[in-house]
């Protein structure tokens, strides 16, 4: 296996082309399961113009079997084909329950410690549980509370807020910066974590994820103790990545400055491309949360445990991200939702293969693009 994970991206930036493409290449590629009708036709169909959460519910579980099932043909027997879920999505346990059922090698969880991912998975002994945690205080605790079920995470992504995409495992926008969640910092914690609980080094993997952009950072990173490294802006942006090719252009022709965090209804800090929705919302974010109240959820399936906006939370974000998401899905620059990571991108503006930044990644040398015929 190839010490490269593609990380999960919602909404359906990283679904079964995606993720059966890195896999079939000898790595580890990663569907998101969040509201994955969005790929099919005939369940958009079935739910586009209802309220009807337990229809949208079950259609968003065949939807994420299909994906599964398509992922694992283009795979072919080769890599890991995992599945992304959310603690903090409503539908995590229905989630972890499909994705063990349609064939998924590995169950990744982030955005909440899955304390209770064992007992969910007990039926399926060969399916790997992969947390991703932020600090060594959020390994111990899961650690901890597994061993008492017999149960060790068979690895484990430790990701680094400071740089990463998407929601961020910090607790508030000012601690993004913490230093105790650097990489060098909570690999050697978790090392010594291992060693007081008398687990042996390489019976977890770690897995750094959060800004990695370049060969050689790979490289210092495994140096360090890490056994593989996540990347997600960089295979969003691939010909392969499941969004829409302005999705892609958003991503790589973002400078710098264009990109900002902000607190996300999830009640988590989150970073992305200051699109014009994005700008928009930003200026109104204060006047919106000081006039937060409960109300009804815009799409009707309640996709979040926690929504500042339906719970009417004020100190977190004020609108619909499933909507906001499927716009930058489907290419739409004006109102989508764009998460993106901060750091530069391997082949700058632009748009290569999957193959290519596997390459990249393992060799330290940027293939040529491949000419295309008039």
């Amino acid at each position: 296996m190839l010490p490269i994970v593609q990380g999960g991206m919602g909404i359906g930036v990283s679904a079964h082309r995606l993720a059966g493409t890195v896999a079939r290449l000898g790595a580890v590629g990663t569907i998101s399961s969040v509201d994955l009708r969005r790929h099919h036709k005939d369940l958009m169909e079935q739910t586009a113009k209802h309220r009807d959460k337990e229809l949208i519910n079950a259609v968003n579980l065949i939807a994420l079997d299909r994906e599964i099932k398509a992922a694992q043909v283009i795979a072919d027997g080769n890599g890991m084909v995992a599945v992304n879920i959310m603690r903090a999505v409503a539908e995590y346990a229905a989630s972890v329950r499909q994705a063990c059922e349609s064939g998924a090698n590995a169950v990744v969880v982030g955005a909440g410690l899955p304390l209770d991912l064992p007992e969910l998975t007990a039926g399926y002994p060969d399916v790997a549980l992969i947390p991703i945690l932020s600090d060594t205080r959020g390994i111990s605790l899961v650690i901890k509370k597994w061993m008492r079920k017999n149960r060790l995470p068979d690895a484990i992504v430790i990701e680094n807020p400071h740089s990463a995409g998407g929601h961020l495992g910090a607790m508030s926008l000012d601690t993004i910066q913490d230093p105790h969640f650097a990489f060098p910092t909570v690999l050697e914690g978790t090392l010594e974590l291992f060693k007081q609980l008398g687990i042996e080094r390489e019976k977890i993997p770690l897995i750094v994820a959060g800004g990695v952009h370049s060969h050689e950072q790979m490289r210092d990173l495994l140096a360090l103790g890490a056994s593989a490294v996540q990347l997600g802006t960089p295979f969003a942006v691939t010909e392969e990545g499941d969004a829409h090719l302005n999705f892609k252009k958003v991503l790589t022709e973002a400078r710098p400055e264009d990109i900002v965090t902000f607190m996300s209804v999830a009640g988590l800090p989150a970073r992305a491309v200051c699109t014009p929705w994005l700008a928009n919302y930003l200026e109104k974010e204060v006047k919106l949360q000081l006039k937060a109240t409960p109300k009804q959820c815009t799409v009707g399936f309640d996709c979040l445990h926690q929504c500042g906006l339906r719970d009417g939370n004020a100190k977190a974000g004020q609108f619909c991200i499933d909507t906001q998401l499927a716009f930058a899905l489907n290419g739409d620059i004006k109102r989508g939702l764009f998460f993106r990571g901060s750091e530069v991108l391997p082949f700058g503006s632009e748009i290569r293969s999957v193959q290519d930044l596997i390459s990249y990644f393992m060799t330290g040398v940027r293939p040529e693009m491949v000419a295309v015929p008039a």
